[in-house]
């Protein structure tokens, strides 16, 4: 047996390893080479670090996967005048195409995205909003760098209304009767737009009912985490009997 076997062999029987990680600050990139050559491979990489893994045991791997979806958003903001706060976008596929759509963005990490949602609109538009309820969500498959991707489009409730674009990513911003936004041929193109719409509408109509954030601690963690939920649901822990 090499060398390489019997270190193997020792942290598998000996200690009971059967995962061996090595975590490189970017710093000492140079060692990857030889890491590889010890029999360690690629599980992810951030921007200070790179992560390497090694499985022992001639069995099959069961090394959780890197991180394998991107969590989206899109914001309907309506006001009490039934108009729909939208966005022209200066690049990516819209950009040119006289497409009004709903602010949208991606969830930061270690962000809720009830906390994303507020926080892509004020970006965009400069308008301060509260988040209200998750319509619906939509996952799929090989999107960005071969990912997975979540989007949920959730509906918030502006708290201003003066509206100040992003200058960098927004070409126009600005209110619109909701009715005018469904219209679009391009939302009448897509059959996923034109289901938020029907949602969309749906809610404003008083015949939907979405999920709103309910702050909890879980038995893992003290911090707060939401939970996701219909709001008609009566249960214990919030206080109902």
């Amino acid at each position: 047996m090499d060398t390489i076997g019997k270190r193997e062999q020792l942290w598998t029987c000996l200690q009971g390893k059967r995962g061996v990680w090595i975590k490189l600050p970017i710093e000492l990139v140079t060692l990857v080479e030889h890491a590889v050559k010890e029999g360690f491979y690629y599980h992810h990489a951030e921007p200070k670090y790179l992560m390497l893994v090694n499985w022992l045991p001639g069995t099959a791997n069961t090394i959780p996967a890197n991180a394998t979806h991107r969590v989206g958003i899109g914001a309907f903001v309506i006001n009490e005048r039934n108009e729909v706060l939208v966005v022209q976008e200066k690049s990516g596929r819209f950009r040119g195409t006289g497409v009004w759509k709903f602010p949208t963005g991606v969830v930061d990490e270690g962000e809720d995205i009830c906390d994303a949602a507020v926080r892509e609109v004020k970006e965009e538009t400069g308008v301060n909003a509260k988040f209200v309820e998750i319509l619906a969500f939509r996952q799929s498959h090989k999107s960005f760098f071969d990912k997975s991707d979540l989007f949920f489009v959730c509906m918030l409730q502006p708290l201003s209304f003066d509206i100040q674009k992003q200058d960098a990513e927004i070409e126009a911003a600005q209110w619109m009767p909701f009715e005018q936004y469904a219209a679009q041929p391009f939302v009448h193109g897509h059959e996923l737009l034109r289901y938020i719409s029907d949602i969309c509408s749906a809610k404003l109509e008083g015949r939907y009912t979405g999920f709103s954030s309910v702050p909890t601690v879980t038995s893992f963690s003290e911090k707060n985490t939401y939970l996701y939920m219909n709001g008609n649901v009566r249960t214990n822990s919030r206080g109902n009997p």
